[in-house]
C-alpha cells in the first residue's frame, strides 16, 4: 500500500513511511530532520490528503533547533505558514547557550485563537431557533472590522494584555466563575509586555468581536452522547443546547506576529537550500520556520509579547460569552444558567514539563492549530474533571457537527499531551469559491435548519462543509491514536460567522 501512495508524489518524505501503531503514520528522520515525524491518520486519510503540501512542513520544523521527541501533525493537520496547522513541536529549554528554538511560525498570526464552549439549562425543544438565531446576529459583531467593539483606553488595553481574562472580568465583560474553567485559568504570565504601540492600537476597538474568516458563534444542540461519566462531568447531556464560539486576539495578535517575525527573519541570510543565522548559528528549513533561541533577547521579547496577545484573546472570548448571555436574556429569559464548560487554545506556545524516552524535560511546545488534552490528575485543571481528564473542543463544519473530547484520565499521551483542534481545511478558501455555489450552499443548509447569518457571501463558500474535512474521521483517528477520547457530539442550528 505504500509504494501506491509513493507513486502519486514524488515528496522525498514519502520515501520514509513507516507503519506505526493504529492512527499514526511514521516519517522516519532523514535529511537534516533531528527526530521523527508523525502524522495522526491511516492509510486512507493519507492517500486522501497525497496533495497535501503539509507533511513536508512537519518534516522541516523536524530540523529545528532543540527539537525532542518526535515532530506531530494532529489528525486536522493543513498547509499553514511554516509549520502545517495541527502541528506540534517541542524544543528543549535548556539546549545549548540560550535554549532551544522558539518559532512565531509554531504558534500562527492569530496569536491564542481558541474555541470555548458553554451550555444552556434548556433544551432545544424549548427555544425557537430562528429568532435566537437572528437576535445573536443582530447583538455579536462579526466581520474583518472592529465595528460594535468594546472602546478602550490605554489604561484598560495594558490591563488586558497583562491580566487577560481578569481584566475583562474587572470590566463587567465575563464572570469570575468561569476563570477556573479557562485554560491556565485565563492569564498567561507578561512583564515587559512587549506589544508594539501599533498592535495596541488594533486592540483599542475589537475586544468582543469575532472577526471573520474561520470565527463563528455557533449554537447546537447535543446529538450523541459517547461517554456518559465524562459529559455529566462536564456538565452536557443529550438534547441540550450548546454555544461554542471560536475565535483569537484579531488584529492585535496578527500584528504582535507580524512585528516579531520580521525582527527574527533579519537574522537569516539564504544558503543554498536553507537559512542560516550566523548570531545563533542556527540553521531553518524554510524562512517561514523563523526561529531564536528562547533565552535569546529576540526569543524572550516575542515569547512575552506573545503572552500578552494571548492575554487579550482570552478577554475577547470573555466579552463574547457576556454578549451572548445579554442575548439570550433578552430572547428566552436566561442570563446565569449559561455555564462555560472550558475554553482552550489552539495557537499558542507554552513551558510545560513533559517526560522525553523515559527522561524529563521542560519543553517550549508550540501548538499550532492543535489544543492541550491534559490528564484528569493534572494540577492545572479544575477539580471537577479529576479522573475525567481535560475537555478538548473540536468545532467541525457549519453542515455537520462538532464534538467535546476528553483528555486521558491521568497522565499525558506521549503527542506531549496535544489533540486536534478542528475538522482540518481540505480545500483552500480560493478552491472553495471557486466550487462552492454560496447561494445553493444557504438553501441546503435551511433546508436541514440550520440558521447561517454571515457578512458577505465568499465567507458562505469559503466555510463550506465541502472545504473542511470530515470531522468524525478526525476524530476517530484522534481516538485511534490514543490521543482523546471522544465524549459527545453537537450539531449545529445557528451560525454567525464574519
Amino acid at each position: 500500500m505504500y509504494w501506491l501512495i509513493r507513486r502519486t508524489v514524488s515528496a522525498v518524505w514519502r520515501e520514509h513511511l513507516q507503519s506505526d501503531s493504529p492512527g499514526r503514520i511514521r516519517i522516519r528522520k532523514h535529511g537534516s530532520m533531528k527526530t521523527d515525524a508523525i502524522l495522526v491518520a491511516d492509510l486512507e486519510h493519507l492517500g486522501e490528503h497525497s496533495d497535501d503540501r503539509s507533511p513536508n512542513q512537519l518534516v522541516n520544523t523536524a530540523s529545528l533547533d532543540g527539537i525532542v521527541g518526535n515532530a506531530w501533525a494532529m489528525a486536522d493537520w493543513h498547509f499553514g505558514y511554516g509549520f502545517p496547522i495541527g502541528g506540534v513541536v517541542a524544543t528543549d529549554v535548556n539546549a545549548g547557550n540560550q535554549g532551544g528554538a522558539i518559532s512565531p511560525g509554531g504558534v500562527g498570526f492569530d496569536i491564542n485563537c481558541g474555541v470555548r464552549l458553554c451550555a444552556l439549562d434548556v433544551d432545544f425543544s424549548e427555544i425557537n431557533p430562528k429568532n435566537l438565531a437572528r437576535r445573536l446576529a443582530e447583538s455579536i459583531p462579526a466581520g474583518a472590522t472592529s465595528k460594535g467593539g468594546v472602546i478602550l483606553d490605554p489604561t484598560q488595553i495594558d490591563n488586558i494584555l497583562a491580566e487577560g481574562a481578569n481584566a475583562a472580568i474587572e470590566m463587567g465583560w465575563g464572570e469570575s466563575r468561569d476563570l477556573a474553567l479557562i485554560e491556565s485559568n485565563g492569564k498567561l504570565e507578561t512583564n515587559e509586555r512587549n506589544v508594539g504601540e501599533r498592535a495596541q492600537k488594533r486592540g483599542t476597538k475589537s475586544l468582543g468581536t469575532l472577526g471573520s474568516g474561520n470565527h463563528f458563534l455557533e449554537l447546537q444542540v447535543v446529538d450523541t452522547i459517547v461517554d456518559e461519566e465524562a459529559a455529566k462531568a462536564f456538565g452536557i447531556r443529550k438534547g441540550q443546547v450548546t454555544a461554542m464560539i471560536h475565535t483569537g486576539s484579531r488584529g492585535l495578535g496578527h500584528q504582535v506576529c507580524s512585528d516579531h517575525v520580521s525582527k527574527i527573519e533579519e537574522n537569516y541570510s539564504k544558503v543554498d537550500n536553507s537559512w542560516y543565522s550566523q548570531k545563533w548559528d542556527m540553521t531553518i528549513a524554510d524562512r517561514q520556520l523563523a526561529a531564536a533561541p528562547i533565552f535569546s533577547k529576540e526569543g524572550q521579547e516575542y515569547f512575552d509579547a506573545m503572552s500578552a496577545a494571548g492575554n487579550f484573546a482570552f478577554a475577547n472570548r470573555s466579552a463574547l460569552t457576556q454578549r451572548l448571555r445579554n442575548s439570550l436574556r433578552q430572547e428566552i429569559g436566561i442570563d446565569s444558567d449559561l455555564e462555560v464548560i472550558y475554553d482552550v487554545s489552539h495557537n499558542i506556545a507554552k513551558i510545560e514539563d513533559h517526560k522525553v524516552h523515559g527522561v524529563s524535560c521542560k519543553c517550549c511546545v508550540h501548538r499550532k492549530g492543535a489544543t492541550r488534552a491534559l490528564g484528569g490528575d493534572h494540577p492545572e485543571l479544575s477539580s471537577k474533571f479529576s479522573g475525567i481528564g481535560q475537555p478538548v473542543l473540536v468545532p467541525g463544519d457549519m453542515g455537520t457537527a462538532s464534538w467535546i473530547l476528553a483528555g486521558p484520565k491521568k497522565g499525558g499521551n506521549d503527542a506531549f499531551s496535544s489533540s486536534c483542534h478542528g475538522a482540518g481545511r481540505r480545500l483552500s478558501r480560493t478552491a472553495a469559491r471557486e466550487q462552492i455555489d454560496s447561494d445553493k450552499l444557504r438553501e441546503k443548509l435551511e433546508a436541514a435548519g440550520i440558521n447561517v447569518h454571515t457578512k458577505t457571501p465568499n465567507v458562505l463558500s469559503e466555510e463550506a462543509p465541502d472545504a473542511y474535512k470530515n470531522v468524525d474521521e478526525v476524530i476517530r483517528l484522534t481516538s485511534d491514536a490514543r490521543l482523546a477520547r471522544p465524549v459527545a457530539r453537537m450539531k449545529p442550528f445557528a451560525v454567525i460567522k464574519g
